[in-house]
């Protein structure tokens, strides 16, 4: 009983106005995925800068790679903080402890299995990917480091996630920030004081999310904290382990259908632009990755509030959080825009100063982000619908961009115009999903207003 006597952080959820709630948990969360995504773009300028524009073509080859593995640690971690999410709100502090225990242990399976596997298997990968002789060299030194700290990167970025659920907002933010800090001070230190090259950014990351991995882990052995870890709460159980996988679904398939899709770009851009074409996606998508986490950062402020009042029936605050999350959505996609359509030159610059390479990403960004600004709701609504525990909305709104719209358009405009036909596919892939998102997020708001009215 005296478990769940204790005061609980999550009860502003309850009563405080979402607006001030969506400040307090989204502000943390952007600033660490802010933070996150400003390292991943200077840590590709030293790359670029310090080794070379292949190197960029080589690291954009382990993307695929790197969304497969966040895709599993996003199955964990964004399965697991929905549904505490939802049994805080329902006031369950028993069930929440398992769904947190349960985490830890795949967590700690899945990142075992997908290091040892992607050791074996990186050369085979990377060629499938798009791998070339001259480019593989770089794409092979990076992951196989970044495949030696694989678990410690589940461990951080899915407890992390919990952290943030659980009530936690602002220790979840400084931790981030303080990983990613480390990494900066780190890579260009590794890579040319220490000459390592692009390994040298790979250790620097690696070691950083040990340590992140370290904090987060020490906050759950506090027994003061609303969750924390329990004996006998570790064991696996089907119905948990099940409900982990059904929420986090839907961030898994955004990871593993933009693997795929990102291997089929990449095979597009090679055969009509070369290797250079993917340095330059490389670039564009550190771009547009700052925009994305930023959005991605605000959700995972909107998600717990959302999912709490879910679970508490509040279904006015629902609404509420959904109306006010949308907007902001849009406007952070449409700075993204602006930020794409103004400034393109200065900011491939940056990463390199080969001209090709530069005028070959001018072009690209200017037309991947013409349609930007319809990114935002389409991402708020992917993740609204998996707050409230309805992961398979989320699910298909989430994978018909990349696999309903995008990959067929991959194959059918660069027919007729190329390497701009490339391009051209990610806007109109943009738009058709938007409407889609549209005409679902109408109709289940529909049937969320009726349960309020009841």
């Amino acid at each position: 009983m005296g478990i769940t006597t204790k005061v609980n952080p999550t009860d502003e959820l309850r009563y405080s106005k979402i607006w001030n709630l969506l400040l307090h948990y989204s502000l943390p969360a952007i600033a660490s995925m802010t933070v996150a995504s400003l390292y991943n773009i200077i840590d590709r300028i030293f790359i670029g800068q310090g080794v070379g524009p292949l190197a960029i073509a080589g690291l954009a080859l382990t993307f695929p790679v790197m969304n497969l593995a966040a895709a599993f640690g996003s199955l964990v971690g964004a399965g697991a903080s929905t549904m505490i999410s939802i049994r805080l709100g329902e006031r369950k502090i028993n069930s929440a402890t398992r769904f947190l225990g349960n985490a830890v242990v795949i967590n700690l399976i899945l990142g075992a299995l997908f290091s040892i596997l992607g050791l074996y298997f990186l050369d085979p990968v990377l060629y499938a990917f798009g791998a070339s002789e001259d480019t593989i060299p770089y794409a092979r030194d990076f992951m196989r480091v970044i495949l030696y700290g694989n678990i410690f990167s589940h461990f951080f970025f899915g407890l992390n996630n919990i952290l943030r659920a659980s009530g936690y907002p602002a220790k979840a933010m400084f931790i981030t920030i303080g990983t990613v800090v480390l990494n900066l001070i780190l890579a260009p230190i590794f890579i040319f004081y220490f000459h390592w090259g692009i390994e040298g950014a790979a250790w620097a990351t690696v070691i950083s999310q040990i340590i992140g991995a370290i904090a987060v882990v020490t906050h759950y052995f506090n027994t003061n904290n609303t969750l924390y870890f329990r004996k006998g709460f570790f064991k696996l159980r089907i119905s948990v382990v099940s409900r982990i996988f059904e929420m986090g679904m839907s961030s898994f398939l955004i990871n593993f259908c933009a693997s795929i899709v990102v291997v089929i770009l990449n095979y597009r851009l090679k055969k009509y632009g070369g290797d250079l074409a993917i340095g330059a996606y490389g670039i564009i998508n550190s771009v547009l990755g700052l925009v994305v986490m930023i959005i991605f950062g605000f959700n995972m402020g909107m998600q717990p509030i959302a999912g709490y009042n879910y679970g508490a029936k509040n279904y006015d605050r629902v609404l509420q959080t959904l109306r006010y999350a949308l907007i902001i959505g849009t406007v952070i996609s449409t700075l993204g825009f602006l930020l794409g359509e103004i400034f393109p030159w200065y900011m491939a610059r940056a990463f390199t100063s080969d001209v090709t390479l530069i005028g070959i990403t001018v072009e690209g960004m200017r037309i991947i982000m013409i349609l930007y600004p319809l990114i935002g709701s389409q991402i708020v609504a992917s993740s609204f619908f998996q707050a409230i525990g309805k992961p398979w909305i989320s699910i298909f709104l989430s994978i018909s961009r990349q696999i309903l719209f995008l990959i067929p358009a991959l194959y059918i405009f660069p027919y007729f115009w190329g390497l701009q036909g490339v391009w051209v596919a990610l806007p109109v892939s943009d738009f058709l999903a938007s409407i889609l998102t549209i005409i679902v997020l109408y109709y289940v708001t529909l049937r969320i207003m009726v349960k309020y009215k009841k």
